[in-house]
């Protein structure tokens, strides 16, 4: 699908619109975190106050302090963490209601890709693409990078690095596994090994794919309130060292599960939303609508079929900004 063709989804054109007017009206005012005041902090003011500032949700600049919250750690047996992709968490629970399809097979109303900014996101099970087929047709792609701070996708480089050399947008995600480490020792594997963003145009912020266990308990033995602090750790390090904040990825049902349902994120976390239905559906507390969307786990690309919620300059928009 080539750049010029893509139109915004006329379901989700206001929303788009607006979200779309906000962060470039951010960018117009303030193009680096040094050029403006008020809560935008300076490199030397913020290595002083040992905060970091990105961009929320809207694009602008906010300082960020890494949270260090003390979450139980309830080590869990790693079997195939080289199995372990987004939505494999989910595939022995509903992703949607029971009236909709099981994951793996066609969604009940195929979206119209051809007005849609369509993207893929691959790991290990993708172990031979052809990027020079596959570019035409997609506008982004996520790579899997690490799962908690033992595993490295053996195909990363050439997942993430093919992409861009075809001039598709690229980015990065780790599958969390809050029982094994703590959010700010998975965000900090995270960036070491693939997950960092840079304001390049072509780079979309790291994702964070937290779903259900695929090796115990569905909430990694944490509370509703240990694991919004284990996210938090998770993004406010992120943020702070990278200056945007990660993307989040999950289901609306193991979000209101594990979390009771947290509001905490919406203002700064994009939201990606994996629901195999006729829509993106429901979404968690706070977030008015979902920045992506996992409408399958087969297509006619390889990987899991996502869309973005807007035009594609909202696309190039989120990356170059963050």
């Amino acid at each position: 699908m080539s750049p010029s063709a893509v139109v915004p989804r006329k379901t989700l054109a206001l929303t788009s619109v607006l979200v779309t007017a906000a962060v470039a009206a951010s960018l117009a005012t303030s193009s680096s975190p040094d050029s403006s005041s008020g809560s935008e902090l300076g490199h030397a003011g913020a290595a002083a106050a040992g905060v970091g500032w990105a961009r929320d949700l809207s694009g602008k600049v906010v300082s960020v302090t890494p949270t260090h919250y003390l979450t139980p750690m309830h080590p869990e047996l790693v079997t195939h963490p080289e199995s372990d992709d987004m939505g494999s968490g989910t595939t022995a629970m509903a992703l949607t209601s029971a009236s909709t399809p099981s994951p793996g097979s066609t969604p009940a109303t195929i979206p119209d890709l051809a007005s849609m900014v369509a993207g893929i996101d691959v790991s290990s099970h993708q172990p031979t693409i052809d990027w020079s087929k596959v570019a035409p047709h997609v506008n982004f792609v996520y790579a899997k990078a690490t799962e908690g701070t033992y595993y490295v996708n053996p195909l990363f480089d050439s997942e993430y690095e093919g992409p861009y050399d075809h001039g598709v947008i690229r980015g990065s995600y780790h599958f969390a596994v809050p029982s094994n480490s703590s959010g700010t020792a998975q965000a900090d594997y995270f960036i070491a090994h693939g997950g960092g963003w840079s304001a390049d145009g072509k780079t979309l912020p790291g994702a964070l794919d937290i779903e259900y266990n695929p090796y115990g308990k569905a909430c990694y033995g944490l509370s509703t309130g240990e694991m919004v602090n284990w996210i938090k750790n998770f993004t406010s390090e992120y943020a702070a060292k990278e200056h945007a904040f990660p993307v989040i990825y999950s289901t609306t049902d193991w979000w209101r599960t594990c979390t009771g349902d947290s509001a905490a994120f919406a203002d700064e976390d994009p939201f990606w939303v994996a629901n195999y239905g006729k829509t993106g559906g429901s979404l968690p507390s706070g977030w008015g609508y979902y920045s992506f969307w996992q409408y399958s786990d087969s297509g006619t690309q390889p990987g899991d079929q996502d869309l973005f919620n807007g035009p594609y300059a909202g696309l190039r928009t989120l990356a170059a900004n963050g």
